[in-house]
């Protein structure tokens, strides 16, 4: 047996050698969404006959699109024989794919960028999450409020954030998207490093149009900040004038970076594919005096963490460019569109204050009186058998509003919205 002061010693060898990243204590122990799932378990355990419909999580339902299955087929097929077979890729990601985007995504909306600085992932969260590692610890943070939660979080995990007091990081500048500013979020007061903003926004659904776009973007360049600018819905987009790029502002190359993803655009929340266009003029400087390329930075980086998305994958995410994939796709998100638009009309009809539900994927819907975020979220599930994300899981400015999906099937949207019309009688 290990005597008293025997433990003692190996417990005090342990605390001296051991050495944690104690930002991660400060976090939240439960992520926002691993809540909600949980209390719908619970609720199901108890209520085992109750049909729940979840609009909550952001995943998909629609199957891959014929076309980029029929591509990933044929890769599995390459994979087989000795002339076909693809080990290690390029950790920027295959060429053939890069070229795809710039033409597709860039070239034909008038707006040039270069192969060379788009770099192939497994989804932008991880991109979002993984840019960190090219900006100091001192920088400062500025959100959009209410936020996805990966930004605020990563920041956190980096050293950035500072304390949490009253559901605020003290070193992170929450910009207020609301009612009263139209969900149109005011320019930072403190001069941050780092701006993230996300459009068309996750969780309110609102976006910014070019003129408002541009304002950021004259900001940055006077303030030498960088946007971080996740377009990860850009694929919603149908109202003129609303940029689907950063780029096609003026200037914006300069101290843009932008990400994007195959998620909801052609459904690979299973498949796993994104990218991220770093800017060959996105310079900043360094201690030593000198301007450093980000893009440089940023191959460095993953040449070093990362060994490319999967071959396989990434025929498939081509595909998504190919005149069958570009149509399956569209249908794909018309269909999305149309679930949104039919929870917009009836959360209004049933007496509702909403927003979003046009150019994007989601549906911000005010509390009724007297109800909190998690209070309504509560009465939808408990009453209607509804799954919605609570709104402050997103942020201080989130409280008192919940998000809608619009990625269930049309059946079950349908079915909801039967559902969401006997609030109006609550």
């Amino acid at each position: 047996m290990v005597s008293a002061a025997a433990e003692t010693a190996i417990h005090v060898i342990i605390m001296e050698t051991f050495k944690l990243n104690e930002n991660f204590f400060k976090i939240p122990e439960s992520y926002l969404f691993s809540e909600v799932a949980a209390r719908v378990a619970a609720y199901k355990a108890e209520n085992p006959e109750a049909d729940i419909i979840s609009l909550g999580i952001g995943d998909v339902t629609r199957p891959i699109a014929p076309s980029v299955i029929a591509a990933m087929h044929e890769a599995v097929e390459e994979m087989s024989t000795a002339e076909g077979f693809h080990g290690y890729g390029p950790e920027q990601g295959y060429m053939f794919l890069r070229e795809a985007i710039a033409l597709h995504d860039y070239e034909e909306r008038g707006v040039h960028v270069s192969p060379d600085e788009i770099f192939i992932s497994d989804g932008a969260k991880s991109d979002l999450a993984n840019i960190g590692d090219i900006f100091s610890a001192q920088c400062r943070v500025a959100v959009t409020d209410p936020v996805y939660p990966v930004y605020v979080d990563t920041n956190v995990m980096g050293g950035r954030a500072g304390r949490l007091s009253s559901c605020r990081w003290d070193r992170i500048e929450y910009l207020p998207c609301t009612e009263e500013n139209a969900f149109i979020p005011s320019l930072p007061s403190r001069c941050p490093d780092l701006i993230y903003l996300c459009y068309p926004n996750n969780p309110t659904g609102t976006v910014l149009s070019r003129a408002e776009l541009a304002k950021w973007v004259d900001y940055a360049i006077e303030n030498q900040c960088v946007i971080l600018f996740d377009s990860a819905y850009e694929s919603f987009i149908s109202t003129p004038g609303v940029p689907h790029s950063i780029y096609e502002v003026p200037g914006a190359r300069k101290v843009a970076i932008e990400f994007r993803s195959f998620s909801k655009r052609a459904g690979f929340t299973g498949l796993r594919c994104g990218y991220t266009v770093v800017p060959e003029e996105l310079r900043l400087p360094a201690s030593d005096g000198k301007m450093h390329s980000l893009r440089k930075m940023w191959l460095r980086r993953q040449s070093t963490k990362f060994n490319g998305a999967s071959y396989v994958i990434q025929r498939g995410a081509a595909a998504v460019y190919t005149r069958g994939g570009l149509e399956e796709t569209s249908r794909q998100t018309a269909g999305y569109k149309e679930n949104a638009a039919l929870l917009l009309r009836t959360c209004r009809s049933a007496g509702l204050e909403v927003e979003g539900g046009v150019d994007a994927p989601y549906v911000w819907v005010r509390c009724p009186e007297g109800y909190g975020s998690w209070d309504f979220f509560s009465l939808l599930l408990t009453r209607l058998h509804i799954v919605s994300t609570p709104g402050c899981g997103f942020g201080p400015a989130g409280e008192g509003y919940v998000r809608l999906t619009a990625f269930n099937t049309p059946e079950a949207t349908r079915e909801a919205a039967a559902r969401l019309s006997a609030l109006k009688n609550c």
